[in-house]
Order: structure tokens, then C-alpha cells, then sequence
């Protein structure tokens, strides 16, 4: 597991230089599932065991992942859409709180990715031959915070225009130096790496979700919707944290909030959890594969898919990447509409932002009484 936070340098400082064009050899997307035509699920939680505090239980059950066809804003990797079964488990109902992220490094000691010095020897391993070293004033612990244009941006396709390496920035200063979770105990953590979330979890004694048991428990039995609450993209306001106006120029603020809002600040879906959409990106422990779900569609109807057995994106072939889910407040209609129950992007795991965190489950098997 990397040590350093190179994926935001290298988004930002090399790639875009360097304009990187070598493909590796495709790798597999084999499922780490069961195929089964005949499916037994843990589906009624057992009398006598009791949800832990702040989650619920997630009944198992059948359900299609993917882009549902009457989806317009749908991307190419959100598709084909196919049968997954589930066995139940607890969630989280709302993401990992600063409050709780604080307990965790106060009991623990521990460092964040975002928080560590920049190891260069380990960062050249994941960039293409002959990439130079930057500068070392450029090389000290950070992290990506937004930054909001101040003209209107044609090419939505070059993030480096909202993005901006702020030395400093981490999970208790999210938006750099000067700024601080005081009076924010109650927002969602971000700034958060995957190994930093591992790291939680493993306190904790729970696990991140599969991104079949996110995408599952988001939809909370509506098979047919688009967002969790329907398909009625007017609602959008009331449901989520997003963005509204031009994006990345001005946010109107419509649903009460510019950037992050409060956990629960908006209606449950109907498995009581909150912020299914908008507020935070959210980790899940699945590899990003561009090709898993094609996969995944020809083998039939999965049970209990943990993802693809390595990472393979032709956009980013140098990085490891993990599927995120659940969208940010930085999304928009003009740009990503990922509050959508489908949406997905992949996301490198040493990077954190200050649009990403996460959520906690935990299955039977590992369940505490």
C-alpha cells in the first residue's frame, strides 16, 4: 500500500505535461463471486442480534446493477446493467463523521496518506519512464481542494482547472492551511485515502462495501429509479447536497449549501440512510476494471460480487484505482450528475480530496453481539 499522496501530483504536475499515451496489456476482470442459479441469501436479520449503533440492517436481496435504460445522463461504464444478488449486512447511515475520524487518530495515533511526507523513490514507481521529479517545494504533504473558476470553462474534461495542490491540506484542515473541522464534528471526514479508510475500519472492526452492496443498499429496493428518491430529477434539491448554477463558476446554493453539508442534512432513502447522493464521494473496496461489468453480464446473475480481481483503466494506466461511489457536492447536471443510484468513478488509492470519505458495513459473519 503506497505511502504517499502522489496521485494528486501526479495529476496535476506530471500527467498533464507528460500527456502519457502507453497502454499496459489489458489485464483480467475476472468475478470473485458465485455464479448460482439457485440463490439462498441471508435476507431477515436474526432475532436475536441487534444492529450496531448507527447503522441498519440491509435486507439481502436480487436487484440489477448498473444504468437503468431509461437513464439519458448514463456513461459507457455504468453499462450493460446486470443481476446481482446480495446477502444482508449493516451499513453506516451516514458517512464517517470528523467526530468519529478524530476518536479513531486520538485512541490510535495514527497519520493519514495526506498527512505523510512524499516519498519520491516510492511516487516514480506508478509514472511512465523518465518522468522528472518536481521540484521539492512541490513534494510536501497535501492534498486536492476545489477551487471555483472565475470565467466559464469550455473544456469540463481538464479538472486541473478546479483542482488545486494545497500544501497542508488534510483531514483536519480539508480546504488547506487556515482552515479547520472546528464546529464541524458533524460533517462527513474527507481528505481521506483508502488506506486511511482501511485503517478505520479495521479499528472498528468493520469493512468497506463491495461496490455491488453500495449500489444495492442505495437503491433500497427501488429497481427502476434513476436517484434514490425516483426518477423526478426536480427533487434533486431537497434530496442532495450538489452543485446548482454554472459549473465551476458559481454555485446558487439552492439546497442550502455550497460545499460540504452536515450528515443527515436530507431525507433517508427507504432503507434509512442518509446522503446516498450528493455531500461526499464515499470508498468501496472494489478495483476499478472497465470491463467487469461486460463480464459480469455474460457469466449471469452473480452472489456476493467482490469486484474485479485487478485494476485496468485505459485513462489512467499507471495508477491502481478503486470504485467510488454516491457523488459530491461538486456535481452537476453540466458535468458528472453522479447523485444518479449508477454513477461510479475511479479513483487512485493514495488519493483524497476534499469532496471523498466513506462509510463502514458489516456482515454476519463478523457481527459483535
Amino acid at each position: 500500500m503506497s505511502k504517499t499522496n502522489h496521485f494528486h501530483v501526479l495529476s496535476l504536475l506530471i500527467v498533464i505535461v507528460l500527456g502519457c499515451n502507453k497502454k499496459p496489456k489489458q489485464t483480467d476482470f475476472q468475478n470473485n463471486g458465485d455464479q448460482n442459479t439457485t440463490v439462498d441469501l441471508i435476507v431477515a436479520l436474526p432475532k436475536n442480534i441487534q444492529a450496531p449503533k448507527g447503522m441498519v440492517w440491509i435486507p439481502g436481496g436480487e436487484f440489477y446493477q448498473g444504468a437503468v435504460p431509461s437513464d439519458t445522463m448514463a456513461m459507457n461504464h455504468e453499462k450493460p446493467r446486470h443481476k446481482v444478488a446480495v446477502d444482508g449486512f449493516f451499513m453506516d447511515i451516514h458517512e464517517v463523521t470528523n467526530k468519529q475520524f478524530s476518536e479513531f487518530v486520538r485512541k490510535t495515533g495514527y497519520v493519514t496518506v495526506a498527512e505523510r511526507e512524499l516519498e519520491w523513490v516510492e511516487m516514480k514507481k506508478q509514472l511512465p519512464p523518465g518522468a522528472e521529479k518536481p521540484h521539492d517545494s512541490i513534494l510536501q504533504p497535501g492534498s486536492l481542494v476545489f477551487k471555483k473558476t472565475k470565467s466559464s470553462v469550455p473544456n469540463l474534461y481538464d479538472y486541473s482547472q478546479w483542482w488545486q495542490w494545497k500544501i497542508g491540506a488534510n483531514w483536519k484542515h480539508p480546504n488547506g492551511p487556515g482552515s479547520s473541522i472546528k464546529g464541524k464534528e458533524n460533517h462527513p471526514v474527507v481528505q481521506i485515502a483508502y488506506e486511511d479508510a482501511l485503517a478505520y475500519c479495521k479499528w472498528v472492526g468493520r469493512r468497506l462495501p463491495t461496490e455491488a452492496e453500495w449500489e444495492y443498499a442505495a437503491r433500497g429496493g427501488r429497481d427502476k429509479s434513476i436517484f434514490f428518491w425516483g426518477n423526478d430529477v426536480g427533487q434533486l434539491n431537497a434530496h442532495a447536497n450538489t452543485w446548482e448554477g454554472e459549473f465551476p463558476v458559481k454555485n446558487t446554493e439552492e439546497d442550502g449549501f455550497e460545499l460540504r453539508a452536515p450528515v443527515m442534512s436530507y431525507p433517508s432513502n427507504d432503507f434509512g440512510l442518509y446522503d446516498m447522493a450528493g455531500n461526499v464521494w464515499e470508498w468501496t473496496n472494489d478495483w476499478y476494471n472497465i470491463d467487469y461489468y461486460k463480464g459480469l453480464a455474460e457469466n449471469g446473475q452473480t452472489v456476493n460480487p467482490k469486484g474485479a480481481n485487478t485494476a485496468y483503466n485505459p485513462s489512467n494506466p499507471f495508477l491502481q484505482e478503486k470504485i467510488i461511489k454516491g457523488g459530491s457536492f461538486l456535481c452537476s447536471a453540466s458535468y458528472c450528475a453522479s447523485y444518479r443510484i449508477s454513477a461510479r468513478m475511479a479513483t487512485s488509492t493514495d488519493s483524497g480530496a476534499e469532496h471523498l470519505g466513506f462509510r463502514t458495513v458489516v456482515g454476519l459473519e463478523n457481527h459483535k453481539k
